[in-house]
């Protein structure tokens, strides 16, 4: 009885070894798509007296830093917005005026994990307008560091009065 015990036990143990080495693979490298890889979008900044910047940009999501605002993360998870990182159009302002040398300021308000722009080349609202976001002629529903850039975007920051 002990032998019958000892035989069955090697035979199940033979069946299932071989069964879980012919069995076919199915645990596969999970391979996530880079959310963030830049992208090249036009960035025009229109202010109260005409063009102030219009040009193609190379931007993906990072890190921004302004006089008044400090430095906060601008990727698209601002808020929740997007699940990983993104390019947005508050980062393609950023990388436009560090590559062709202008300035531009926002304050940071952490109700809404995200900036407003305030100036760009030294033009503001002052209380009468303000900088508005739009992404293909379409006034963006969220704050500048939570929406979503594709390549080819046209993004624009208009001074609008009030």
């Amino acid at each position: 009885m002990q032998r019958t015990s000892v035989r069955r036990g090697l035979i199940t143990t033979a069946a299932l070894g071989l069964a879980l080495t012919s069995a076919p693979a199915v645990a596969h490298a999970h391979h996530t798509p880079n959310t963030n890889a830049p992208v090249k979008v036009t960035l025009t900044v229109q202010g109260p007296d005409g063009l102030l910047f219009k040009g193609k940009i190379r931007t993906k999501g990072h890190d921004v830093t302004t006089a008044t605002g400090g430095t906060h993360r601008c990727d698209g998870t601002n808020g929740g917005a997007q699940p990983t990182a993104v390019p947005t159009p508050t980062a393609a302002l950023d990388d436009a005026a560090r590559k062709r040398h202008f300035t531009w300021d926002g304050t940071w308000y952490a109700s809404f994990d995200d900036y407003s722009v305030d100036t760009i080349k030294n033009v503001g609202g002052g209380g009468v307008a303000y900088w508005n976001i739009s992404v293909n002629g379409t006034s963006t529903p969220v704050g500048g560091c939570q929406f979503k850039l594709k390549a080819g975007d046209k993004v624009a920051f208009t001074w609008t009065a009030f």
